[in-house]
């Protein structure tokens, strides 16, 4: 349940700033606000005034490289939401999980067997289905929507290695301050005041979606295993095509659904398989973990 409601409050997220950046208002300007105000929950929900393990880090740079690398993912997305509908992004950020099982082996040394590979294949062949590159399907927005789930897959990587060694506060807190800082030289270049309550609503809400949202994930990590969670983000796709129809009156294509599906099942495919990596793991010694793995 905190799992789904977490992708619910990132679907708010996305729902928020499209309608923002639909109403006149720059993306940089938006996805700044978003990482400010997140700064701010971030240091009232951990109190930092009295809790030193949120500024504590042995790797600065590194905190530092990769929350720009989450401002990324959520400038691209935001402009890629200018132009494609929520079902559109979100099927094509669910490649994410796919790209970063085929750069966790030259990054993390976690090289995916022949199936896993095989299923990325057939996951790329998802997102062709819904781009259409060559057959006038293909525009700006589902470019900026690629880099995006690229920049947020850099971001997991970086995450999953840095997780061993930075406490989960430090991550949170660097994950938003590095953002605010980086853009904030540009807050009086695309910045405006603006003229509607909701815009207003709206802006101080995408802070709340993307920090308490966060904060959910990390509270169902804590009760629950990866493997047994793992399938509970693809609910953001009912999320997102149900808030696309109510606050946009977008449904999505065939093509759409197609790709996403392909997607979905091969995000799916690679979760059974890594699954029973680890299950076969804490029955073979760690010497047989590569030979294991070319099977799986």
């Amino acid at each position: 349940m905190l799992v789904i409601a977490a992708f619910f409050l990132f679907s708010m997220l996305d729902a928020s700033a499209k309608y923002l950046v639909l109403s006149g208002l720059e993306p940089p300007f938006v996805a700044w606000v978003r990482f400010a105000v997140h700064l701010v929950l971030v240091l009232i929900l951990f109190r930092g005034w009295s809790n030193p393990l949120l500024f504590r880090s042995d790797a600065k740079m590194a905190q530092f490289l990769r929350g720009l690398f989450l401002f990324g993912s959520t400038i691209f997305n935001f402009f890629a939401l200018q132009s494609l509908q929520l079902a559109q992004t979100v099927s094509i950020g669910f490649f994410g999980p796919m790209l970063v099982t085929a750069l966790a082996g030259p990054f993390l040394g976690e090289w995916a067997g022949w199936r896993r590979w095989m299923a990325v294949l057939v996951g790329f062949v998802g997102v062709l289905v819904i781009t259409r590159p060559g057959l006038g399907a293909f525009g700006i927005g589902h470019l900026f929507s690629i880099m995006a789930m690229t920049s947020q897959s850099i971001y997991v990587i970086m995450t999953r290695k840095m997780g061993a060694t930075e406490s989960s506060e430090s991550l949170i807190f660097y994950s938003a301050l590095a953002p605010a800082l980086f853009m904030l030289p540009a807050v009086p270049i695309y910045g405006s005041i603006p003229q509607q309550p909701i815009q207003w609503a709206l802006l101080l809400g995408l802070g709340f979606f993307g920090g308490f949202g966060h904060y959910l994930l990390i509270r169902a990590y804590k009760i629950a295993t990866t493997s047994a969670l793992a399938p509970y983000p693809y609910s953001q796709m009912l999320w997102m095509i149900a808030l696309g129809w109510l606050i946009f009156n977008d449904l999505p294509d065939l093509w759409t659904v197609v790709g996403a599906s392909i997607i979905v099942a091969s995000g799916l495919y690679i979760l059974h398989r890594e699954h029973r990596l680890r299950l076969a793991n804490r029955t073979t010694p760690h010497g047989e973990t590569d030979h294991l793995a070319k099977k799986l």
